[in-house]
């Protein structure tokens, strides 16, 4: 018996006998994709609707500052998955749990990283639509990432990720 919410994240657990795994989280959307996509969004409105900031060119640097810290927080977050022989794409399987690096702060430090991606370059542009555009960013991939990747976790490594997910919180 299923679930109506299991069907709607339409994955396949790994089967138990053999503890394969082919549909990983079963995410369709790159979850980058969404926060890019809202850059421009941003980006129109600000062309049509002038919303800036209100600070002064000499923010611009920190703007940047913060867009490299996202990128690097990014890459980090790929090297590290590297460094452990699983996939960072949320529709491939995952063989393992990573919880060390940025995983120790945060379950979900390379969306923190788009977030910040997004708000830097708002700031580096001084556009409010831009920064804003991190908000309905984080909600989305709440729901077309985030809910069904720790659906597929809980079902694919049970207590030990409770555990992680009861000590480490979902944002910072």
């Amino acid at each position: 018996m299923t679930t109506e919410n299991e069907n709607d994240l339409d994955q396949a657990p790994p089967d138990a006998e053999s503890g394969k795994d082919e549909k990983g989280a079963a995410v369709r959307f790159p979850p980058p994709a969404i926060f890019v996509l809202l850059i421009f969004v941003g980006a129109g409105l600000n062309y049509f609707v002038p919303l800036p900031m209100g600070v002064p060119e000499s923010f611009q640097p920190i703007g940047i500052a913060i867009t490299v810290f996202g990128v690097a927080v990014a890459i980090l977050v790929n090297g590290t998955f590297k460094h452990h022989s699983t996939a960072i794409e949320p529709w491939k399987p995952t063989t393992k749990l990573i919880t060390s690096g940025f995983y120790r702060f945060s379950r979900n430090p390379i969306y923190v990283g788009f977030c910040l991606f997004n708000i830097g370059i708002g700031i580096a542009t001084n556009s409010l639509w831009i920064v804003l555009s991190a908000i309905p960013g984080a909600i989305l991939v709440y729901y077309i990432a985030i809910a069904k990747e720790e659906k597929y976790l809980e079902q694919k490594f049970g207590q030990e990720y409770l555990d992680y997910k009861a000590r480490v919180r979902r944002w910072v």
